[in-house]
């Protein structure tokens, strides 16, 4: 289902309402309703031995469809909690989720350094 991106793409200037997690359908999993499933699925993945050139264009074009998605966050929490290797997934590239994932755990080490500081001050108090 792969398609080559095309340069010529046309991405809608006004984004589409956010319909908050609480007022969507529960029975229905998040990505039933997200935008890249009526959009290029060619944008989201790269083809091999893409040009980096063509792959930043098109990753740019990939994060102007998430832009506009009313289920952004669940794809990106999604793609951050499997973790999802390739593509372009809640707005976020590869290279942009594994930053994101080297920042939370380094905040979760510090806040358990700190609980165990707080822990010892509080044992010797």
């Amino acid at each position: 289902m792969l398609q080559p991106p095309h340069s010529s793409m046309q991405v809608a200037a006004v984004p589409a309402q956010r319909v908050p997690a609480r007022d969507r359908d529960q029975d229905a999993p998040w990505h039933t309703e997200a935008v890249c499933r009526r959009d290029e699925a060619g944008l989201f993945f790269a083809p091999s031995k893409e040009p980096t050139a063509a792959r930043l264009s098109r990753e740019e074009a990939a994060k102007r469809v998430c832009a506009r998605c009313p289920v952004m966050v669940e794809c990106r929490e999604h793609a951050l909690l499997q973790p999802e290797p390739y593509g372009v997934w809640g707005g976020l590239t590869a290279a942009e989720r594994r930053v994101v994932l080297a920042r939370r755990r380094r905040r979760d080490m510090e806040l358990k350094k700190a609980a165990r500081a707080t822990n010892r001050i509080a044992q010797a108090g």
